[in-house]
């Protein structure tokens, strides 16, 4: 029983709940404080679970409108999005790195998740290396915002600068203005900054320093197959979804906009899902064909490694070549004079239905839970939408979130910590010694 307890932890789940537990409990506290809401007695404490929770998982659904809380609060806030989208990858390695711990096979497994053939590298220089790109993308982006906001006369624009873009590069989607950024879906000194560094934070680390590596190595450096998997497979999406958009509401909620500002905000539109959570056009004025888009995008994030959630673009495109191009005899998927193993094949496969099995069970108890709601006006595809929000860390509502009840807030803080950390969890490596091979003899089950 004690190795047992021991094994459990010292594993890398452990610490990987454990972080984000202790992350949300002590945020949750903190923005519980009076110091945190302008009025007396501060806010409820299932709201501040609920945004602790939101800002550690980077979602960015609220329940209480962040423009409303104290500049303490507001930096609570940011803090915590800071620590939730670098914690999985920051607070590994630094535990890695402790003195006298030697780099196990379990742990090798768990950084092989982030930096694929980059497993070798020294921990400390992975610590480096992340702290030093998130801080030069973040600082960039500020300075970018300062300016954008400096020119459309926004109030506090350094902190708005600051917050916007620590909150855009963790695809996080909170936003310190109370319609988060509709108001500057013609500005695109605000938008284009924000596009960009939701772009970068959603590729991933490796994918980052493989292109730095490519446009600055004196040697001629070929980008890694997860990195052309990730770009192409990425700017497919985000292009296909931007016209569809402009297709879908061109006559409806763009209707009113300019050509040039109509494919700004539908081209933002096809960026916000990945997980970013901003929006310039309010979701419920949006279509049917459109709200049925962003679910798909919702559902399939970002990169592995990066700060995205969902299944991940590349657990996407390998279920969809083999669905399209099938395997050969030995269940191997070729492409790209590569063949990939159908062991990767079965992981991406079970990554997908647990995905959906955790979407399932969240949507039929959104609507036990829910049924005042649906009674009252609210719409079932709201309750579909608040679900693939949540899962996939993103943020965007139809307007339902405030109204939840404290059930339904529960459900979502849930369906937050859970498709943020779990299936992360769900895909690390169990570290447990094979046992040997029995030979059963083969079943034979029809499908399809």
């Amino acid at each position: 029983m004690r190795n047992r307890l021991r094994r459990l932890f010292g594993s890398a789940r452990a610490l990987l709940y454990g972080y984000f537990l202790v992350l949300i409990a002590v945020s949750t506290v903190l923005l519980a404080l009076p110091y945190a809401w302008p009025t007396p007695g501060g806010i409820a404490v299932l709201d501040a679970l609920f945004t602790a929770t939101s800002a550690a998982a980077v979602t960015g659904l609220i329940t209480v409108n962040t423009a409303h809380f104290t500049l303490f609060g507001q930096l609570v806030i940011l803090a915590t999005i800071q620590l939730g989208g670098l914690g999985i990858i920051f607070f590994s390695t630094v535990f890695l790195i402790q003195p006298a711990m030697k780099m196990s096979l379990r742990s090798r497994s768990l950084i092989r998740e982030y930096y694929v053939d980059q497993v070798d590298f020294d921990p400390g220089r992975i610590v480096r290396s992340v702290v030093t790109v998130v801080i030069t993308v973040q600082a960039a982006g500020a300075l970018a915002l300062f300016a954008g906001f400096m020119t459309v006369g926004a109030e506090r624009p350094v902190l708005n600068a600051i917050f916007h873009a620590v909150s855009a590069f963790n695809n996080a989607g909170f936003s310190l203005f109370p319609d988060s950024l509709e108001r500057f879906v013609g500005e695109p000194a605000i938008t284009v900054p924000v596009m960009l560094l939701v772009v970068l934070g959603g590729i991933g680390f490796v994918v980052l320093v493989d292109l730095l590596r490519k446009a600055t190595g004196l040697r001629r450096h070929r980008l890694t197959l997860h990195t052309s998997v990730v770009l192409s497979v990425s700017v497919v999406l985000i292009a296909t979804a931007a016209a569809a958009y402009f297709l879908f509401e061109r006559t409806g909620a763009y209707a009113g906009l300019s050509e040039g500002d109509a494919g700004m905000a539908a081209l933002f539109q096809a960026i916000t899902p990945r997980t970013a959570g901003f929006n310039t056009v309010p979701q419920d004025i949006l279509g049917y064909p459109a709200r049925t888009l962003t679910k798909l995008l919702m559902f399939v994030g970002g990169a592995p490694g990066s700060i995205a959630g969902g299944i991940k673009v590349t657990t996407f495109a390998l279920v969809l070549f083999a669905a399209l191009f099938g395997t050969n005899r030995n269940g191997d998927l070729e492409f790209a004079e590569r063949r990939i193993p159908a062991e990767l094949l079965a992981r991406a496969h079970a990554l997908l239905f647990k995905a959906l099995l955790l979407l399932f069970v969240a949507v039929v108890a959104l609507t036990i839970s829910e049924r005042n709601l649906l009674a009252g006006g609210f719409e079932y595809s709201d309750l579909l939408f608040e679900a693939f929000s949540a899962f996939g860390t993103v943020g965007l509502s139809t307007g339902v979130t405030p109204e939840l009840s404290a059930a339904g807030r529960i459900i979502i803080v849930v369906t937050m910590f859970a498709g943020r950390v779990g299936l992360i969890a769900l895909a690390m490596p169990r570290g447990v010694l094979a046992k040997p091979q029995v030979g059963y003899p083969t079943g034979e089950i029809i499908v399809g």
